[in-house]
């Protein structure tokens, strides 16, 4: 259905359940719109439910071997550490 749909059967419900003072004798305006709009709500709920359960996501952890990309040989660089020694302390 849809949230416009939804959306658009519940106004249609409003209207009939309290805008319109029709007698028809045998169909009750009021009841009619009424239906109409816990059918939208209804809708509406199962939309953004559906709509829920498509979104989750799953996170997969890589291990940190497997997280380096491979490097072409002309751009490696050559990392080095620089350690200082403190000195005398006095």
């Amino acid at each position: 259905m849809g949230i416009g749909g939804s959306i658009l059967l519940i106004a249609i419900g409003a209207i009939f359940a309290f805008a319109l003072d029709v007698n028809l004798g045998w169909l009750n305006i009021n009841v009619v719109g009424w239906v109409l709009m816990v059918a939208g709500v209804v809708g509406l709920i199962l939309t953004t439910w559906f709509w829920q359960s498509r979104r989750r996501t799953v996170v997969q952890t890589v291990p940190a071997e497997r997280q380096v990309a491979p490097i072409p040989q002309d751009r490696v660089v050559h990392e080095y550490r620089e350690v200082r020694n403190p000195g005398p302390t006095v």
